[in-house]
Protein backbone atom coordinates (compact mmCIF):
# COMPACT_ATOMS: atom_id res chain seq x y z
CA UNK A 1 0.00 0.00 0.00
CA UNK A 2 1.40 3.37 -1.03
CA UNK A 3 2.48 5.71 1.74
CA UNK A 4 0.27 8.37 0.12
CA UNK A 5 -2.85 6.20 0.20
CA UNK A 6 -5.50 7.11 2.77
CA UNK A 7 -8.60 4.98 2.24
CA UNK A 8 -11.50 4.76 4.71
CA UNK A 9 -14.80 2.91 4.92
CA UNK A 10 -17.81 4.56 6.61
CA UNK A 11 -20.72 2.34 7.63
CA UNK A 12 -23.75 4.13 9.09
CA UNK A 13 -27.49 4.01 8.38
CA UNK A 14 -27.85 7.80 8.70
CA UNK A 15 -27.08 9.52 5.33
CA UNK A 16 -26.55 13.01 6.82
CA UNK A 17 -23.92 11.72 9.23
CA UNK A 18 -22.13 9.81 6.47
CA UNK A 19 -22.17 12.95 4.32
CA UNK A 20 -20.69 15.04 7.14
CA UNK A 21 -17.92 12.53 7.94
CA UNK A 22 -17.12 12.10 4.27
CA UNK A 23 -16.72 15.87 3.78
CA UNK A 24 -14.37 16.13 6.74
CA UNK A 25 -12.23 13.18 5.67
CA UNK A 26 -12.05 14.12 2.01
CA UNK A 27 -10.97 17.58 3.07
CA UNK A 28 -8.13 15.87 4.94
CA UNK A 29 -7.03 13.89 1.87
CA UNK A 30 -8.89 10.62 2.43
CA UNK A 31 -10.55 8.46 -0.22
CA UNK A 32 -13.89 7.45 1.28
CA UNK A 33 -16.21 4.49 0.60
CA UNK A 34 -19.71 4.50 2.11
CA UNK A 35 -22.15 1.77 3.11
CA UNK A 36 -25.61 2.14 4.69
CA UNK A 37 -25.55 -1.26 6.41
CA UNK A 38 -23.23 -4.01 7.54
CA UNK A 39 -24.47 -6.29 4.79
CA UNK A 40 -23.77 -3.66 2.12
CA UNK A 41 -20.32 -3.05 3.57
CA UNK A 42 -19.36 -6.72 3.30
CA UNK A 43 -20.52 -6.80 -0.31
CA UNK A 44 -18.38 -3.84 -1.31
CA UNK A 45 -15.12 -4.45 0.59
CA UNK A 46 -13.93 -7.26 -1.69
CA UNK A 47 -10.88 -5.97 -3.48
CA UNK A 48 -10.59 -2.80 -1.40
CA UNK A 49 -7.37 -1.89 0.38
CA UNK A 50 -8.40 0.00 3.51
CA UNK A 51 -6.42 2.01 6.03
CA UNK A 52 -9.31 2.44 8.49
CA UNK A 53 -13.04 1.92 8.96
CA UNK A 54 -15.69 3.83 10.93
CA UNK A 55 -18.79 1.82 11.75
CA UNK A 56 -21.91 2.63 13.71
CA UNK A 57 -22.61 0.50 16.77
CA UNK A 58 -26.38 0.31 16.19
CA UNK A 59 -27.79 -0.45 12.75
CA UNK A 60 -30.72 -2.44 11.45
CA UNK A 61 -29.78 -5.97 10.43
CA UNK A 62 -26.10 -6.61 11.09
CA UNK A 63 -25.02 -4.39 13.98
CA UNK A 64 -21.61 -2.84 14.52
CA UNK A 65 -20.29 -5.64 16.73
CA UNK A 66 -21.10 -8.31 14.13
CA UNK A 67 -19.55 -6.22 11.37
CA UNK A 68 -16.45 -5.62 13.50
CA UNK A 69 -15.98 -9.37 13.82
CA UNK A 70 -16.30 -9.85 10.05
CA UNK A 71 -13.90 -7.04 9.22
CA UNK A 72 -11.32 -8.40 11.66
CA UNK A 73 -11.48 -11.69 9.76
CA UNK A 74 -11.27 -10.14 6.29
CA UNK A 75 -8.71 -7.45 7.16
CA UNK A 76 -6.53 -8.66 10.05
CA UNK A 77 -5.01 -5.64 11.76
CA UNK A 78 -7.37 -3.10 10.16
CA UNK A 79 -8.06 -0.26 12.65
CA UNK A 80 -11.83 -0.04 13.15
CA UNK A 81 -13.30 3.00 14.94
CA UNK A 82 -16.75 2.56 16.49
CA UNK A 83 -19.34 5.36 16.28
CA UNK A 84 -21.69 5.45 19.23
CA UNK A 85 -24.23 7.70 20.90
CA UNK A 86 -23.03 9.43 24.06
CA UNK A 87 -25.06 7.17 26.34
CA UNK A 88 -23.59 3.97 24.88
CA UNK A 89 -19.92 4.51 25.63
CA UNK A 90 -19.79 1.31 27.66
CA UNK A 91 -20.74 -0.65 24.56
CA UNK A 92 -17.91 1.00 22.64
CA UNK A 93 -15.46 0.02 25.37
CA UNK A 94 -16.68 -3.57 25.07
CA UNK A 95 -16.12 -3.32 21.31
CA UNK A 96 -12.53 -2.23 21.89
CA UNK A 97 -11.97 -5.33 23.98
CA UNK A 98 -13.25 -7.30 20.97
CA UNK A 99 -10.70 -5.74 18.65
CA UNK A 100 -11.92 -2.21 17.86
CA UNK A 101 -9.14 0.38 17.51
CA UNK A 102 -10.97 3.34 19.11
CA UNK A 103 -14.40 4.92 19.41
CA UNK A 104 -16.04 8.30 18.80
CA UNK A 105 -19.28 9.63 20.24
CA UNK A 106 -21.80 11.14 17.82
CA UNK A 107 -21.77 13.80 16.61
CA UNK A 108 -17.98 13.63 16.38
CA UNK A 109 -15.93 16.79 16.65
CA UNK A 110 -14.20 17.43 13.34
CA UNK A 111 -10.72 17.84 14.81
CA UNK A 112 -11.15 14.81 17.04
CA UNK A 113 -12.28 12.80 14.00
CA UNK A 114 -9.19 13.83 12.04
CA UNK A 115 -6.90 13.04 14.97
CA UNK A 116 -8.33 9.55 15.51
CA UNK A 117 -8.25 8.77 11.79
CA UNK A 118 -4.64 9.89 11.44
CA UNK A 119 -3.71 7.75 14.43
CA UNK A 120 -5.43 4.82 12.72
CA UNK A 121 -3.54 5.62 9.51
CA UNK A 122 -0.21 5.52 11.32
CA UNK A 123 -1.14 2.18 12.84
CA UNK A 124 -2.22 0.77 9.47
CA UNK A 125 1.02 1.82 7.83
CA UNK A 126 3.01 0.33 10.69
CA UNK A 127 1.25 -3.01 10.16
CA UNK A 128 1.98 -2.87 6.41
CA UNK A 129 5.62 -2.00 7.03
CA UNK A 130 6.03 -4.88 9.47
CA UNK A 131 4.58 -7.28 6.91
CA UNK A 132 6.89 -5.88 4.25
CA UNK A 133 9.96 -6.28 6.44
CA UNK A 134 8.97 -9.80 7.44
CA UNK A 135 8.54 -10.69 3.80
CA UNK A 136 11.89 -9.14 2.88
CA UNK A 137 13.74 -10.96 5.61
CA UNK A 138 11.98 -14.28 5.14
CA UNK A 139 10.79 -14.14 8.74
CA UNK A 140 8.69 -17.09 9.81
CA UNK A 141 10.18 -19.42 7.23
CA UNK A 142 8.39 -17.91 4.27
CA UNK A 143 9.64 -19.43 0.99
CA UNK A 144 10.28 -16.97 -1.82
CA UNK A 145 9.61 -18.14 -5.34
CA UNK A 146 6.99 -18.29 -8.07
CA UNK A 147 8.54 -20.65 -10.60
CA UNK A 148 6.81 -23.93 -11.37
CA UNK A 149 8.96 -25.99 -8.99
CA UNK A 150 8.44 -23.67 -6.04
CA UNK A 151 4.70 -23.43 -6.68
CA UNK A 152 4.58 -27.23 -6.49
CA UNK A 153 6.46 -27.19 -3.17
CA UNK A 154 4.08 -24.61 -1.69
CA UNK A 155 1.02 -26.51 -2.90
CA UNK A 156 2.30 -29.71 -1.29
CA UNK A 157 2.95 -27.88 1.99
CA UNK A 158 -0.59 -26.50 1.93
CA UNK A 159 -2.11 -29.90 1.13
CA UNK A 160 0.01 -32.07 3.42
CA UNK A 161 0.43 -29.66 6.32
CA UNK A 162 -2.88 -30.39 8.08
CA UNK A 163 -2.38 -34.15 7.83
CA UNK A 164 -0.56 -36.37 10.32
CA UNK A 165 1.48 -38.04 7.58
CA UNK A 166 5.23 -38.45 7.88
CA UNK A 167 6.95 -36.31 5.25
CA UNK A 168 10.33 -36.81 3.59
CA UNK A 169 11.87 -33.55 2.29
CA UNK A 170 14.46 -34.04 -0.43
CA UNK A 171 16.90 -31.50 -1.80
CA UNK A 172 20.51 -30.50 -2.14
CA UNK A 173 22.30 -28.72 0.69
CA UNK A 174 21.28 -25.08 0.94
CA UNK A 175 17.93 -25.38 -0.83
CA UNK A 176 15.84 -24.66 2.27
CA UNK A 177 14.66 -28.02 3.60
CA UNK A 178 14.33 -26.58 7.09
CA UNK A 179 12.01 -23.87 5.74
CA UNK A 180 9.76 -26.57 4.28
CA UNK A 181 9.63 -28.30 7.67
CA UNK A 182 8.69 -25.00 9.32
CA UNK A 183 5.99 -24.43 6.72
CA UNK A 184 4.53 -27.91 7.25
CA UNK A 185 4.49 -27.38 11.00
CA UNK A 186 2.77 -23.99 10.70
CA UNK A 187 0.15 -25.51 8.40
CA UNK A 188 -0.51 -28.43 10.75
CA UNK A 189 -2.97 -28.87 13.59
CA UNK A 190 0.10 -29.04 15.85
CA UNK A 191 1.19 -25.48 15.06
CA UNK A 192 0.68 -24.33 18.67
CA UNK A 193 3.00 -27.09 19.93
CA UNK A 194 6.80 -27.29 19.66
CA UNK A 195 8.78 -27.82 16.47
CA UNK A 196 11.96 -29.56 17.63
CA UNK A 197 14.87 -29.82 15.17
CA UNK A 198 17.71 -32.34 15.22
CA UNK A 199 20.65 -32.41 12.80
CA UNK A 200 21.46 -36.09 12.54
CA UNK A 201 24.81 -35.40 10.87
CA UNK A 202 26.08 -33.11 13.62
CA UNK A 203 26.47 -35.72 16.39
CA UNK A 204 28.08 -39.16 16.68
CA UNK A 205 25.66 -42.07 16.99
CA UNK A 206 25.83 -42.49 20.80
CA UNK A 207 25.29 -38.80 21.50
CA UNK A 208 22.52 -38.59 18.91
CA UNK A 209 20.71 -41.50 20.57
CA UNK A 210 20.75 -39.79 23.97
CA UNK A 211 19.60 -36.52 22.34
CA UNK A 212 16.68 -38.22 20.63
CA UNK A 213 15.50 -40.58 23.37
CA UNK A 214 16.90 -39.03 26.55
CA UNK A 215 18.34 -40.91 29.48
CA UNK A 216 17.71 -41.66 33.14
CA UNK A 217 19.94 -40.91 36.09
CA UNK A 218 22.86 -43.37 36.29
CA UNK A 219 22.54 -44.55 32.70
CA UNK A 220 26.22 -43.76 32.13
CA UNK A 221 29.03 -41.87 33.80
CA UNK A 222 28.02 -38.26 34.14
CA UNK A 223 24.27 -38.92 33.92
CA UNK A 224 23.47 -37.27 37.23
CA UNK A 225 19.82 -36.47 36.45
CA UNK A 226 17.06 -37.64 34.17
CA UNK A 227 17.10 -35.88 30.79
CA UNK A 228 14.13 -35.96 28.39
CA UNK A 229 14.94 -36.60 24.74
CA UNK A 230 13.84 -34.65 21.69
CA UNK A 231 10.91 -37.04 21.17
CA UNK A 232 9.56 -36.10 24.60
CA UNK A 233 10.28 -32.40 24.14
CA UNK A 234 8.33 -32.45 20.88
CA UNK A 235 5.31 -34.12 22.49
CA UNK A 236 2.14 -32.98 20.73
CA UNK A 237 4.20 -31.19 18.09
CA UNK A 238 6.63 -31.95 15.28
CA UNK A 239 10.09 -33.51 15.28
CA UNK A 240 12.29 -32.53 12.33
CA UNK A 241 15.09 -35.02 11.63
CA UNK A 242 17.46 -33.20 9.30
CA UNK A 243 20.05 -35.14 7.27
CA UNK A 244 18.52 -38.47 8.31
CA UNK A 245 20.50 -40.17 5.54
CA UNK A 246 23.59 -39.81 7.76
CA UNK A 247 22.04 -41.81 10.64
CA UNK A 248 23.71 -44.97 11.92
CA UNK A 249 21.81 -48.19 10.92
CA UNK A 250 21.44 -49.30 14.56
CA UNK A 251 19.78 -45.99 15.41
CA UNK A 252 17.60 -46.29 12.31
CA UNK A 253 16.02 -49.39 13.83
CA UNK A 254 15.15 -47.50 17.01
CA UNK A 255 13.63 -44.65 15.01
CA UNK A 256 11.53 -47.20 13.12
CA UNK A 257 10.20 -48.62 16.39
CA UNK A 258 9.37 -45.15 17.64
CA UNK A 259 7.38 -44.51 14.46
CA UNK A 260 5.58 -47.85 14.50
CA UNK A 261 4.80 -48.22 18.20
CA UNK A 262 4.86 -44.54 19.23
CA UNK A 263 7.14 -45.26 22.20
CA UNK A 264 10.78 -44.54 23.00
CA UNK A 265 13.10 -45.99 25.62
CA UNK A 266 15.42 -43.50 27.35
CA UNK A 267 18.94 -44.81 27.84
CA UNK A 268 19.16 -46.80 31.05
CA UNK A 269 15.39 -47.16 31.42
CA UNK A 270 13.35 -50.36 31.35
CA UNK A 271 10.05 -48.55 30.91
CA UNK A 272 9.07 -47.27 27.45
CA UNK A 273 7.71 -43.74 27.22
CA UNK A 274 4.75 -42.98 24.95
CA UNK A 275 5.28 -40.32 22.32
CA UNK A 276 2.92 -38.20 20.25
CA UNK A 277 4.99 -36.54 17.55
CA UNK A 278 4.76 -36.00 13.84
CA UNK A 279 8.00 -36.80 12.02
CA UNK A 280 9.36 -34.70 9.18
CA UNK A 281 12.67 -35.98 7.83
CA UNK A 282 15.06 -34.42 5.34
CA UNK A 283 18.12 -35.53 3.41
CA UNK A 284 20.34 -34.44 0.55
CA UNK A 285 21.03 -38.08 -0.32
CA UNK A 286 19.19 -40.37 -2.75
CA UNK A 287 17.66 -42.68 -0.15
CA UNK A 288 16.54 -45.19 -2.77
CA UNK A 289 20.15 -45.71 -3.78
CA UNK A 290 21.17 -45.82 -0.13
CA UNK A 291 18.61 -48.60 0.40
CA UNK A 292 19.93 -50.53 -2.62
CA UNK A 293 23.48 -50.20 -1.30
CA UNK A 294 22.46 -51.39 2.17
CA UNK A 295 23.19 -48.07 3.89
CA UNK A 296 19.60 -47.27 4.82
CA UNK A 297 16.81 -49.51 6.08
CA UNK A 298 14.17 -50.16 3.45
CA UNK A 299 11.35 -50.43 5.99
CA UNK A 300 12.31 -47.08 7.54
CA UNK A 301 12.50 -45.46 4.11
CA UNK A 302 8.94 -46.48 3.27
CA UNK A 303 7.76 -45.43 6.72
CA UNK A 304 9.28 -41.97 6.23
CA UNK A 305 8.30 -41.38 2.63
CA UNK A 306 4.52 -41.39 2.91
CA UNK A 307 4.84 -38.16 0.95
CA UNK A 308 8.02 -36.80 -0.61
CA UNK A 309 8.58 -33.09 -1.22
CA UNK A 310 11.49 -32.30 -3.50
CA UNK A 311 12.92 -28.78 -3.40
CA UNK A 312 14.43 -27.80 -6.76
CA UNK A 313 18.02 -26.52 -6.67
CA UNK A 314 18.53 -22.85 -7.43
CA UNK A 315 19.96 -23.59 -10.89
CA UNK A 316 16.55 -25.06 -11.83
CA UNK A 317 14.63 -21.99 -10.68
CA UNK A 318 16.74 -19.05 -11.83
CA UNK A 319 13.42 -17.31 -12.50
CA UNK A 320 13.18 -16.79 -8.73
CA UNK A 321 16.60 -15.16 -8.52
CA UNK A 322 15.54 -11.47 -8.86
CA UNK A 323 13.06 -11.75 -6.00
CA UNK A 324 15.47 -13.78 -3.88
CA UNK A 325 18.30 -11.33 -4.47
CA UNK A 326 16.13 -8.30 -3.71
CA UNK A 327 14.91 -9.79 -0.43
CA UNK A 328 18.33 -10.99 0.65
CA UNK A 329 20.07 -7.72 -0.18
CA UNK A 330 17.56 -5.76 1.86
CA UNK A 331 17.91 -8.12 4.81
CA UNK A 332 21.70 -8.33 4.64
CA UNK A 333 22.00 -4.57 4.20
CA UNK A 334 20.18 -4.05 7.49
CA UNK A 335 22.25 -6.74 9.16
CA UNK A 336 25.53 -5.09 8.10
CA UNK A 337 24.34 -1.49 8.55
CA UNK A 338 24.85 -0.70 4.87
CA UNK A 339 22.37 0.66 2.35
CA UNK A 340 22.16 -0.97 -1.08
CA UNK A 341 20.30 1.25 -3.53
CA UNK A 342 20.85 -0.65 -6.77
CA UNK A 343 22.89 -3.28 -8.58
CA UNK A 344 24.41 -3.12 -12.04
CA UNK A 345 23.00 -5.17 -14.94
CA UNK A 346 26.37 -6.95 -15.13
CA UNK A 347 26.03 -7.96 -11.46
CA UNK A 348 22.58 -9.46 -12.10
CA UNK A 349 23.83 -11.12 -15.27
CA UNK A 350 26.63 -12.86 -13.36
CA UNK A 351 24.13 -14.13 -10.78
CA UNK A 352 21.84 -15.50 -13.49
CA UNK A 353 24.64 -17.31 -15.34
CA UNK A 354 26.15 -19.06 -12.33
CA UNK A 355 25.13 -22.65 -11.45
CA UNK A 356 24.88 -22.15 -7.65
CA UNK A 357 26.10 -25.54 -6.37
CA UNK A 358 25.53 -24.26 -2.83
CA UNK A 359 22.04 -23.05 -3.72
CA UNK A 360 20.29 -20.29 -1.73
CA UNK A 361 22.77 -20.57 1.13
CA UNK A 362 25.63 -19.84 -1.27
CA UNK A 363 23.66 -16.96 -2.84
CA UNK A 364 23.21 -15.40 0.59
CA UNK A 365 26.92 -15.71 1.35
CA UNK A 366 27.89 -14.18 -2.01
CA UNK A 367 25.51 -11.25 -1.56
CA UNK A 368 26.69 -10.59 2.00
CA UNK A 369 30.29 -10.58 0.79
CA UNK A 370 29.39 -8.03 -1.90
CA UNK A 371 27.65 -5.78 0.62
CA UNK A 372 30.57 -5.89 3.06
CA UNK A 373 33.14 -5.06 0.35
CA UNK A 374 31.05 -2.38 -1.35
CA UNK A 375 32.12 1.27 -0.99
CA UNK A 376 28.98 2.61 -2.65
CA UNK A 377 25.23 1.96 -2.74
CA UNK A 378 25.55 0.33 -6.18
CA UNK A 379 26.85 -3.23 -6.41
CA UNK A 380 29.00 -4.11 -9.41
CA UNK A 381 30.36 -7.47 -10.65
CA UNK A 382 33.83 -6.71 -9.28
CA UNK A 383 32.37 -7.43 -5.82
CA UNK A 384 31.52 -11.02 -6.74
CA UNK A 385 33.94 -13.87 -6.06
CA UNK A 386 35.86 -15.07 -9.15
CA UNK A 387 33.94 -18.34 -9.48
CA UNK A 388 30.70 -16.37 -9.86
CA UNK A 389 32.05 -13.42 -11.84
CA UNK A 390 33.96 -15.53 -14.38
CA UNK A 391 31.63 -18.50 -14.67
CA UNK A 392 30.85 -19.69 -18.19
CA UNK A 393 27.52 -21.58 -18.37
CA UNK A 394 27.50 -25.09 -19.78
CA UNK A 395 26.02 -25.31 -23.26
CA UNK A 396 24.00 -28.39 -22.42
CA UNK A 397 20.37 -27.76 -21.54
CA UNK A 398 19.48 -28.12 -17.88
CA UNK A 399 16.25 -29.52 -16.40
CA UNK A 400 13.39 -27.05 -16.25
CA UNK A 401 15.29 -24.31 -18.10
CA UNK A 402 12.24 -22.17 -18.85
CA UNK A 403 12.45 -20.07 -15.65
CA UNK A 404 16.20 -19.55 -16.15
CA UNK A 405 15.79 -18.38 -19.74
CA UNK A 406 12.89 -16.16 -18.75
CA UNK A 407 15.00 -14.41 -16.13
CA UNK A 408 18.03 -14.02 -18.39
CA UNK A 409 15.81 -12.32 -20.97
CA UNK A 410 14.44 -9.95 -18.34
CA UNK A 411 17.84 -9.18 -16.86
CA UNK A 412 19.28 -8.52 -20.32
CA UNK A 413 16.39 -6.20 -21.11
CA UNK A 414 17.20 -3.74 -18.30
CA UNK A 415 17.44 -0.45 -20.23
CA UNK A 416 20.57 1.65 -20.54
CA UNK A 417 24.12 1.19 -19.32
CA UNK A 418 23.39 2.49 -15.82
CA UNK A 419 22.64 0.48 -12.69
CA UNK A 420 19.54 -1.71 -12.43
CA UNK A 421 17.73 -0.97 -9.19
CA UNK A 422 16.50 -3.65 -6.83
CA UNK A 423 13.06 -2.23 -7.46
CA UNK A 424 13.46 -3.14 -11.14
CA UNK A 425 14.33 -6.70 -10.21
CA UNK A 426 11.41 -6.96 -7.79
CA UNK A 427 9.03 -5.44 -10.34
CA UNK A 428 10.06 -8.04 -12.92
CA UNK A 429 9.57 -10.80 -10.35
CA UNK A 430 6.07 -9.48 -9.58
CA UNK A 431 5.16 -9.42 -13.28
CA UNK A 432 6.41 -12.99 -13.72
CA UNK A 433 4.44 -14.17 -10.69
CA UNK A 434 1.26 -12.41 -11.86
CA UNK A 435 1.52 -13.97 -15.31
CA UNK A 436 2.24 -17.40 -13.87
CA UNK A 437 -0.93 -17.16 -11.77
CA UNK A 438 -3.16 -15.61 -14.46
CA UNK A 439 -3.16 -12.30 -12.54
CA UNK A 440 -5.10 -13.89 -9.66
CA UNK A 441 -3.84 -11.82 -6.74
CA UNK A 442 -4.51 -14.27 -3.93
CA UNK A 443 -2.66 -17.07 -5.73
CA UNK A 444 0.14 -14.66 -6.65
CA UNK A 445 0.55 -13.59 -3.02
CA UNK A 446 0.66 -17.24 -1.92
CA UNK A 447 3.23 -18.06 -4.61
CA UNK A 448 5.47 -15.21 -3.49
CA UNK A 449 5.06 -16.07 0.19
CA UNK A 450 3.65 -12.65 1.11
CA UNK A 451 0.29 -11.38 2.37
CA UNK A 452 -2.34 -9.99 0.02
CA UNK A 453 -1.98 -6.55 1.60
CA UNK A 454 1.77 -6.62 0.98
CA UNK A 455 1.16 -7.69 -2.63
CA UNK A 456 -1.29 -4.82 -3.12
CA UNK A 457 1.27 -2.43 -1.66
CA UNK A 458 3.91 -3.62 -4.11
CA UNK A 459 1.54 -3.55 -7.11
CA UNK A 460 0.67 0.07 -6.38
CA UNK A 461 4.33 0.90 -5.75
CA UNK A 462 5.34 -0.37 -9.19
CA UNK A 463 2.24 0.85 -11.06
CA UNK A 464 0.97 -2.67 -11.80
CA UNK A 465 -2.56 -2.34 -10.44
CA UNK A 466 -4.09 -1.86 -13.88
CA UNK A 467 -2.14 -4.57 -15.71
Amino acid sequence: MSDNTKTALIVDDEPPLRMLIRAVLEGDGWTVHEAASGEQALEMVTGLELNAALIDMRMDGMDGMALLKELNTIFPGLPVIMLTAYGNVNSAVVAMKQGAFDYLTKPADNEELKAVMNKALDYSRLIDENERLKSAAGVGGEMIGSTRGMRNVKELIEQAGPSEATILVLGESGTGKELVAEGLHRASLRADKPLIKVNCAALPADLLESELFGYVKGAFTGANTNKPGRFQLASGGTLFLDEIGEMDPVLQAKILRALQEKVVEPLGSVSPVETDVRIIAATNRDLKKEVEQGNFREDLYYRLSVLEIRIPPLRERIGDLPALAAHLLEKLGRKNNKKVRSVSPAFLDCLARYDWPGNVRELENVLERAIILSRSEILGPELLPPQVRNHVPATAAKPDTEPAQETEDKISSVPGPGPASLDDAERQALIAALEANQHHRERTADALGISRRTLQYKLKKYGLTRR
